[in-house]
């Protein structure tokens, strides 16, 4: 029996993959990096945010701090954080049944905590979560479960009660690997890894309201 939830935000409950899939792109190209590699997105996914700005420093001989990494790419996100990226179909209604039957949820994510608020705040669901898990507490990231295992805790939950909702293949694995019961959500940005996310995620939806059906 499900006992607690734990949303992923982006390609779970924002509709924003699109937006950090070229990001790191043109950040590198404003700092005058040549021959980008075209999987550079895909390479730095499953970094936290400290992480791959030292990435992008050492791989591209960057002269710029980690901070000034960090700083300018919230600051080339932050507009669509706080004004345009909506809601992906159904989250709310989701929410809706989650409160519905009592069950308690919140939000872990790798993004920037100021974004991830104001995100959710600007579409109108920032109270009903019960909390918001960043790297900023987790600096380890979803490499590691610790942030899972945070999230259970303000839940009052085990992982074998609380259901981890999430689009990113390594995340998954991580969660799983836990002892949570893990729901794969398609996103276009995560296609590629979507075969592999069946094959180890306990439930796989193409939409999110296809939950209600799960629990």
């Amino acid at each position: 029996m499900i006992k607690g939830v734990i949303f992923d935000l982006d390609g779970t409950l924002l509709d924003s993959m699109t937006v950090w899939s070229s990001i790191d792109r043109e950040f590198l190209d404003e700092n005058g990096v040549k021959d980008i590699p075209p999987d550079i997105s895909d390479i730095v996914k499953k970094m936290t945010v400290d992480e791959s700005s030292q990435y992008f420093i050492d791989r591209f001989g960057l002269s710029c701090t980690k901070e000034y990494v960090i700083h300018r790419i919230e600051e080339m996100v932050r507009d669509r954080y706080e004004n345009k990226i909506p809601l992906k179909p159904h989250a709310a209604e989701v929410m809706d049944f989650f409160d519905s039957r009592g069950i308690p949820y919140g939000v872990a994510t790798a993004t920037y905590k100021g974004l991830a608020e104001a995100a959710l705040r600007r579409c109108g669901v920032y109270e009903r979560i019960g909390f918001l898990l960043t790297d900023r507490e987790y600096p380890q990231g979803k490499n590691f479960p610790d942030i899972f295992l945070g999230g259970a805790e303000i839940l009052g939950t085990q992982p074998c009660d609380t259901l981890v909702i999430e689009d990113s293949l390594h995340c998954i694995e991580t969660a799983r690997a836990a002892g949570f019961v893990t729901v794969g959500v398609y996103d276009p940005v995560s296609e590629a890894d979507s075969k592999d996310i069946m094959k180890i995620c306990d439930h796989y939806v193409r939409s999110l309201d296809e939950i209600i059906n799960i629990i």
